[in-house]
């Protein structure tokens, strides 16, 4: 072999070598790479959406995707400036969406008014839809149930965690698991809370995931979209927010015969704030997914841009 063969086959194999540390973990899902005709939903008249939407829930039936998105009126002063409620949009291609003309769910309780309903995620369990939302009274936002058949007629399930004051997030594992069904939360640390009937919900006393120092995720986490099962486990797709309060998205994957356990979690981000309505939106610097779903073999990520408008991320595993 001469040296200058020795030489290029040595290249060539750190280059591969270089090449495979890229690659991203067989566990994680994407690259999700953002629509260049983001945002596809932003306000509209002079009502309960005038003002900001943003942080959707998104659900699919195989033929079409059912997104539940906040909305904010203009209405309110101070730290809650604008109740929120949650719309109702369909989408045959992911990226077009029809809007229903009314809010599908409204604030009623004393501890939705008047900050309103908030940040919805959704999980389909049997023929159930569940929604967890923030109940925000303009003073302590608190984890909310309800749940529905069609997602237009709502029954009210009150607080998930009375007991527990702020609270938010709540992302449910839409599959019974030892016996009991499981719910992600938090916005500082996620936590994780049991039930067995998706009604009543007991937390568990110690966080399952916290902050990590000096990363992209070292002021806050919580839990993003409905999590899934994959044949690695729980995948948890989650927001995150460094000490500057930029947010940005990561992954993280749990034992799916231990819900509580943490197995791996992304040394880096998968998306974050780079355009002008997520960088200079109502609140700036963020990226907010809340919502996935699969369509036509494409999974869409629905987000949050800078709680002004909502974008659309797509993963195409044939890419």
């Amino acid at each position: 072999m001469t040296n200058r063969t020795l030489f290029s086959t040595l290249f060539l194999s750190a280059l591969i070598i270089s090449c495979a540390e890229h690659t991203e973990p067989d566990w994680q899902m994407g690259p999700f790479v953002k629509y260049a005709g983001n945002p596809i939903i932003t306000p509209q008249g002079d009502s309960w959406e005038a003002k900001d939407v943003f942080n959707p829930a998104a659900w699919s039936d195989g033929e079409t995707i059912y997104m539940l998105y906040r909305a904010e009126d203009s209405t309110g002063i101070g730290i809650w400036n604008g109740t929120s409620r949650i719309g109702l949009a369909t989408s045959t291609n992911g990226y077009h969406f029809d809007r229903r003309p009314e809010p599908v769910f409204e604030p009623v309780d004393d501890w939705e008014l008047p900050g309103g309903a908030e940040d919805p995620r959704i999980a389909k369990i049997d023929d159930t839809f569940y929604l967890t939302y923030t109940a925000y009274d303009g003073e302590t936002a608190r984890q909310a149930l309800a749940s529905s058949k069609d997602l237009l007629n709502w029954e009210r399930h009150g607080l998930i965690f009375p007991e527990l004051g702020w609270t938010k997030a709540g992302a449910i594992v839409p599959r019974q698991i030892n016996g009991r069904y499981w719910m992600y939360f938090g916005d500082t640390n996620i936590w994780i809370a049991w039930s067995e009937d998706l009604i009543n919900w007991t937390p568990v006393e110690e966080p399952v995931m916290m902050p990590r120092e000096g990363m992209f995720d070292s002021g806050l986490i919580e839990p993003g979209p409905t999590p899934l099962i994959t044949e690695h486990g729980i995948l948890m797709l989650y927001n995150s927010a460094d000490g500057d309060l930029v947010y940005r998205t990561g992954q993280a994957l749990f034992d799916i015969n231990d819900p509580t356990r943490l197995l791996k979690r992304s040394d880096d981000f998968f998306m974050e704030p780079d355009l002008e309505i997520e960088i200079d939106g109502q609140i700036p610097n963020v990226v907010f997914i809340e919502g996935l779903a699969e369509l036509d073999g494409k999974w869409f990520l629905y987000y949050g841009m800078g709680d002004s408008g909502i974008g659309v991320a797509v993963y195409d595993p044939m890419d």
